[in-house]
């Protein structure tokens, strides 16, 4: 029985699946999109959104260490991990998650599997704003001083109201 296992084995051993993982992980750090199964991209996001996380700026230099050797031990790749700290985490540092995006490709001719592409976020071009986009800082989301906002918002919009002329004083004037 497999009472509340939500893990996808994807029919392999537990060595077998990690090995699989950690090498298309280093090989979507390396080439920002790959083309795989459905199955293994779904699988592939959740093993690899907690590494990019991980690469958020901290305070010390003890952490930063920490979370290298963190991140090594899952990708057994040095150029990776050196991409994914120094390319990778200025781009998604204003991102509160969801690094990775896929995209189905319809079917594979030879076994009729779902294929299916992993990319990261920041850097398509098509469908996100690229470069402008790390720039931005991230969005507060928490809601307090709302009645501030909208009392503020009431006393500047009746000053904009006495600005602007009417079309009667626009045409008594040409």
């Amino acid at each position: 029985m497999r009472h509340g296992d939500k893990i996808n084995n994807l029919g392999r051993k537990k060595a077998h699946r990690e090995a699989l993982m950690s090498n298309m992980a280093s090989q979507l750090i390396m080439h920002k999109r790959i083309v795989t199964t459905h199955a293994k991209a779904k699988a592939l996001r959740t093993y690899i959104e907690p590494l990019i996380t991980k690469t958020k700026k901290v305070e010390s230099k003890e952490q930063i260490m920490h979370n290298h050797r963190i991140v090594f031990s899952y990708l057994q790749d040095k150029t990776a991990v050196k991409e994914l700290f120094t390319e990778i985490a200025p781009k998604v540092a204003s991102r509160p998650g969801g690094y990775t995006r896929i995209i189905k490709l319809g079917i594979r001719h030879g076994d009729n599997a779902e294929r299916a592409m992993i990319e990261l976020v920041d850097y398509n071009e098509i469908y996100g704003k690229g470069v402008a986009a790390a720039a931005e800082p991230a969005k507060k989301t928490r809601r307090s001083g709302g009645a501030k906002k909208k009392s503020a918002a009431t006393e500047v919009a009746p000053a904009a109201e006495t600005e602007q002329p009417t079309s009667e004083e626009s045409t008594a004037s040409e």
